[in-house]
């Protein structure tokens, strides 16, 4: 269950099923990542909060560009370039994925202490980067699916994302079962973007998954929407750091 929390005083988004867990979706009250240059440096000056209040050493983040591609977290790296996913297996580092009406996915393995967040644009979901992430946990860093949770942030809903007819069908064919998932309204098409990355996450052997119910388009009075705020570079950030 999601519940709304304080960070520094600011709002935030947490979930139950991470309990214990240092995890946050960011509302509007607390920016990390902004081209505009009013807020740049109290962007900056959040993350040095942010890194003082959960005594971290770094706060990584990466050069989100709508890819497949994932990388697991080195402790002498501090970029990636290309990269839409994070794999987290050093508690002493935080990561940080930036999102306005993107999916973000957040995945910890409670028994090897590992955790992922991922961004699930809907490039990154026809290319199914939620299920290669969990893939990609077991091969390196030998996680079961069965110890791994998932979170589902705030994304644009069902009802709000309409896309063109092709990317409705290469979204819907992502998935082994696809009803319910995309519709056509008066020629307008229309694919649900949390529903497909949570069955992703099932065929991958996911069990315990939370969705929230918020849409960034519907709520923008929390959350940032690129598609609502006129291609806004204002962005929510989903936060997460391991348990000591």
């Amino acid at each position: 269950m999601f519940y709304f929390d304080k960070v520094l005083g600011k709002t935030v988004l947490k979930s139950t099923l991470f309990s214990g867990v240092n995890h946050f979706f960011t509302t509007k009250e607390l920016i990390l990542k902004t081209k505009e240059p009013a807020l740049i440096e109290e962007a900056d000056r959040q993350k040095e909060l942010i890194k003082k209040e959960f005594n971290l050493e770094r706060l990584i983040h990466p050069k989100q560009t709508h890819t497949n591609n994932i990388q697991i977290v080195k402790k002498d790296i501090d970029l990636y370039p290309e990269t839409d996913a994070l794999i987290l297996d050093d508690n002493k580092t935080g990561i940080f994925l930036n999102f306005a009406d993107c999916t973000p996915i957040v995945l910890y393995d409670f028994k090897l202490n590992i955790g992922a967040i991922i961004h699930g644009g809907w490039r990154g979901t026809v290319q199914k980067i939620a299920p290669l992430t969990v893939l990609k946990m077991q091969k390196e860093i030998n996680s079961n699916p069965n110890d791994i949770k998932a979170l589902i942030g705030p994304n644009i809903c069902f009802n709000c994302f309409e896309t063109s007819e092709e990317t409705m069908n290469e979204l819907k064919n992502t998935v082994k079962n696809n009803v319910g998932i995309y519709k056509i309204e008066n020629g307008k098409f229309y694919a649900d973007l949390k529903e497909i990355n949570k069955r992703q996450l099932i065929e991958a052997g996911i069990k315990e998954i939370d969705v929230t119910t918020y849409c960034t388009f519907h709520n923008n009075n929390l959350f940032f929407s690129y598609r609502k705020e006129n291609k806004t570079t204002n962005r929510m950030s989903t936060f997460l750091t391991l348990k000591n």
